[in-house]
């Protein structure tokens, strides 16, 4: 068993490291307090058969000072445990950028003690810890999919090379999917609806689908939306994004836009396309299925 200690720089990322290590499958607890660090340790030995990875994640709130976690870690290794030290940090504009924009108080600032003045002293108190870490990241001015990539490369754990497409049939008359990344509307194209032997049908009757596709303009639209989609699906990936989802709408969701979702979700996945597919209002309502 592999046991991780993630510390760091308040603001530096450790939480959101953790967040990528658990999507990767290793089993993460966040801030624990470090006197309990050897117990938690023991309970994780007995049960080496469910986890192979656990992430400690711990910051300078959970002790007094470096000594105490130094102290934990020792007893980790007489107990014939493996562990490695990530650590987390960045240049002060980053920190005090974050804090910033997320209005949090810094664990080490208070009324006589200035943020700056808070980041150096915490930046002191772990300097031990830092010069015993196996690893190392500098999150200044990295996006998320920069991270995900460190983080795969220091732990040699693949994350998954293709990002998942959720596509969603909707009726515009029942609203638009809130979950919606991107929203296209396809009510441009012949209504199956006035054609009394299909009204009662649904896209995913051929009958329907092929009248969809007969005029030549949904297959147009089709080919279009996919170039757009395999364009930018690898950007939205090195973006750090798992899924994104893409909602057809027509007005009520049973043809055009079933047909359409229908045909794009069968062209990702001919793509090797990790696609799921839902028609939210395929029976005339707002259920979703």
């Amino acid at each position: 068993m592999e046991f991780i200690i993630i510390s760091g720089l308040s603001g530096a990322g450790k939480s959101r490291v953790a967040a990528i290590l658990e999507d990767m499958g290793v089993y993460c607890v966040d801030n624990m307090p470090v006197a309990l660090l050897p117990q938690l340790a023991n309970i994780f030995l007995n049960m080496q058969e469910k986890y192979s990875q656990v992430a400690l994640v711990t910051d300078i709130r959970a002790w007094g000072d470096a000594n105490e976690l130094l102290f934990a870690l020792d007893e980790l290794r007489c107990q014939g445990l493996t562990y490695r030290i990530l650590f987390m940090h960045a240049d002060m504009p980053t920190l005090i950028k974050r804090y910033k924009e997320t209005r949090r108080r810094h664990p080490l600032e208070t009324d006589t003690v200035s943020l700056e003045a808070a980041i150096r002293r915490e930046g002191h108190i772990l300097e031990p810890i830092r010069l015993q870490a196996q690893d190392v990241i500098n999150t200044s001015g990295l996006t998320i999919g920069q991270l995900k990539e460190k983080v795969s490369d220091i732990f040699g754990t693949e994350i998954a090379r293709h990002i998942s497409v959720n596509v969603i049939s909707f009726g515009f008359k029942y609203g638009v999917p809130i979950e919606s990344d991107l929203v296209f509307d396809v009510r441009f194209l012949p209504n199956p609806y006035y054609i009394e032997e299909l009204r009662h049908k649904t896209g995913l009757d051929d009958p329907v689908f092929e009248y969809v596709f007969r005029s030549g303009h949904a297959a147009e639209f089709l080919e279009k939306l996919l170039e757009l989609l395999l364009f930018t699906l690898p950007m939205y990936e090195q973006e750090g994004k798992y899924s994104l989802t893409v909602s057809i709408g027509c007005t009520g969701g049973q043809h055009r836009s079933v047909s359409i979702a229908r045909a794009l979700a069968d062209q990702l996945a001919q793509r090797d396309i990790p696609v799921r597919i839902e028609h939210r209002n395929i029976d005339g309502d707002t259920k979703v299925r």
